[in-house]
């Protein structure tokens, strides 16, 4: 039986090449690449918070010498139409334009590149002119190319585009027809029509999230409501921690964040100073959340009843206070998950349980939550729900703990679920651990972050650390919330500095960061003493219920007081990535200014870091970056002390003893 023969189909490699051809944009002749901000090559969104500018740039070039047109579209997720910025080159093929979202949710902005024919034509027009050349042809050239952008106007519009072009055909004056062809009248109406089917597109459009200004700038402060009971040995509850809040909102704070107010777990109960074994009326850690009494949806007894608990948030409202909860996704032995769902949690050969380790440190009270579970999909579930049920009662602010040791893509997940129904909520990731994890779980959602400011302690490292939160790419996505001190957190500078040393870390935190806070109580009252050997307080509030004077007055709790009223009346205090730092001749001495764009408010701070000894020094003040006038003098106001002075120039003498005033909080005036 004869084989069949195979046949070679014809022109296959033409075809081929056909098709290739028809695949590529042969056309768009303009090159736009390295576009900033995004994140992660656009896999995660910018973050920005209302009135926040979005400031883009892109290397954008073309072959040849013609001129290149280039616009950043935007818009508001869901719209149809794009706004629209014109870019303007700056350096080197580079280009820049900025838009500002003006409310909060997803935004997408993409560049766009063309070839402005019109305008190379009106170059070449002009130069040819000023030579001298015939141009009677270019006239005709220009008249060809109005006629043109006249088939996509309207109207009058039209109506004038047709006749320029027609004056331009039969003009006898050549300079009448240049005059006429490089008006700004007919480059505007030109432009408005300009055909841009050839232009070039950056593709895919960038992702924005734009949150609410909360999330940009706040101001925290922490305390336990068990310790806030007047009758000293007794327990607290919402109803005397409500009695609280005038006072801390007369101190200016806008966020009340509260350790957890559920149930703690009675089995390997921690007592005062950690210690392993709890004696009776030991109240134990509140991170170690779930007993008998409930879990994660359940208010501790001795707090109140969750009445209580959104009456507090009504009351913080009254004082324009936000309440920020803790949420550490983690169980008490006794927790009722341990026994409805065995399998969330990692079981050792003996048949115990796992508890949490940090090797020297062992947890005995806590049970981490196993995220490699068969069943992690209702695990998710689960954890989510439980911050939706206290969305549901009115928390908008949530304090993660220890974000780090839970999966990261259950984050991804759980945050953008939550704030795609409520936008609102903020996400404070409370994770001391390594950078890029950090970083990883900023980009992942939370709209701030803890930061290694507390760590700190002289003027370079905490100038190159500032500049790495605000100048590169954590830019975009990390934004950091600085607090001097924590629960966990008490530092030698605190500990052997004393007041000075509080006052200089309060305003570093309050002036280099738009969002920070502070462990409370202690803090204002100075309270330093350190466990032996340990970065961490004495008799911590952690492990008992203290009972502190709340009438109580301090020079620290005054300078907050002060502090936190400069910001709110300064917007320049606002935000954190505007920060400039001036050269200073004393490595004791940081300063730096801070301006508000839209206002012109100039801030410009001097810290003394060094809380033992008087410390001065000549420092340059960035005159040409705030945009200052080399030939005026200007007065600083300091908004502390009430001191203010008139300098001249860039260069001028502070001088500052830690133990009148650490710090110069300037306002700088120039008329």
């Amino acid at each position: 039986m004869p084989t069949a023969k195979a046949t070679k189909p014809k022109n296959k490699s033409k075809n081929k090449s056909l098709n290739s051809l028809n695949s590529i944009q042969g056309k768009q002749r303009v090159i736009i690449t390295n576009v900033d901000p995004q994140v992660h090559d656009n896999y995660f969104p910018v973050k920005r918070s209302v009135g926040e500018a979005v400031h883009v740039t892109a290397d954008i070039f073309a072959d040849s010498h013609d001129i290149v047109r280039s616009l950043v579209q935007f818009r508001k997720e869901g719209d149809q139409g794009w706004q629209e910025v014109p870019m303007n080159p700056f350096m080197n093929d580079r280009w820049s334009a900025t838009f500002i979202p003006e409310s909060a949710g997803f935004y997408e902005f993409t560049v766009l590149g063309y070839i402005d024919h019109y305008a190379s034509w009106q170059h070449g027009l002009r130069k040819k002119h000023e030579a001298k050349q015939d141009i009677s042809v270019e006239i005709l050239i220009g008249a060809e190319m109005i006629e043109d952008v006249a088939k996509h106007a309207d109207g009058q519009d039209q109506h004038q585009l047709n006749d320029i072009a027609s004056r331009l055909r039969n003009t006898l004056d050549a300079e009448e027809g240049v005059i006429m062809a490089l008006s700004d009248g007919v480059t505007q109406l030109v432009d408005k029509y300009y055909d841009r089917s050839n232009a070039s597109h950056y593709a895919p459009a960038i992702s924005v999230e734009v949150e609410r200004k909360k999330a940009l700038f706040s101001t925290w402060y922490e305390f336990f409501p068990r310790s806030t009971s007047r009758e000293r040995g007794k327990h607290g509850n919402f109803q005397t921690a409500k009695a609280i809040l005038p006072r801390v909102a007369e101190m200016g704070f806008d966020v009340v964040y509260l350790p957890p107010i559920h149930p703690i777990g009675k089995k390997h109960r921690k007592g005062l100073n950690n210690a392993l074994t709890a004696n009776p009326g030991d109240p134990g850690s509140c991170w170690a959340i779930g007993s008998d009494e409930g879990g994660h949806k359940s208010i501790h007894p001795e707090l109140g009843t969750l009445k209580d608990f959104q009456d507090f948030i009504w009351a913080a409202g009254e004082h324009n206070i936000e309440v920020a909860l803790d949420i550490a996704f983690q169980c008490a032995p006794d927790h009722p998950y341990v026994k409805e769902h065995p399998q969330w949690f990692k079981w050792r050969p003996d048949g115990t349980v796992q508890y949490a380790e940090n090797p020297p440190k062992k947890y005995q009270d806590i049970l981490p939550i196993n995220f490699e579970t068969e069943d992690w999909q209702n695990l998710w579930q689960e954890l989510k729900s439980i911050i939706e049920y206290w969305v549901d009662k009115g928390v908008t602010i949530f304090r993660i703990d220890n974000p780090h040791t839970k999966s990261f893509r259950f984050w991804q997940w759980c945050i953008k679920e939550i704030r795609t129904k409520n936008p609102e909520i903020i996400f404070l990731a409370e994770a001391f651990t390594r950078p890029r994890i950090m970083e990883w779980l900023a980009k992942s959602g939370f709209n701030q972050s803890y930061t290694y400011f507390t760590w700190r302690q002289n003027p370079h490292e905490l100038r190159e650390y500032v500049l790495e939160l605000t100048q590169g790419p954590m830019r975009n996505y990390f934004r950091p919330n600085f607090w001097p001190n924590t629960p966990d957190i008490l530092t030698p500078d605190l500990v052997h500095g004393g007041e000075p040393a509080h006052i200089m870390r309060l305003v570093l935190a309050a002036t280099l960061s738009s969002n920070y806070g502070l462990y409370g109580p202690v803090y204002e009252f100075g309270i330093n003493t350190p466990y032996p050997g340990k970065e961490e307080y004495l008799d911590s509030e952690k492990y008992e219920v203290k009972h502190w004077d709340w009438e109580a007055e301090t020079r620290i709790r005054e300078i907050i007081t002060i502090i936190n009223q400069v910001r709110k009346d300064n917007p320049a205090l606002q935000s954190t990535a505007n920060v400039l730092f001036a050269e200073v001749q004393n490595d004791q001495i940081l300063a730096y200014a801070k301006k508000d764009a839209a206002t012109g408010n100039t801030m410009f701070m001097v810290v003394n870091m060094d809380p033992y000894h008087t410390q001065s020094a000549y420092l340059k003040v960035p005159m040409y970056e705030l945009g200052m006038d080399f030939n005026k003098p200007y007065r600083v106001e300091d908004q502390i002390s009430g001191a203010h002075y008139t300098w001249h120039g860039e260069w001028n003498y502070v001088e500052l003893n830690p133990f009148q005033i650490p710090v110069h909080v300037f306002k700088v005036i120039q008329d």
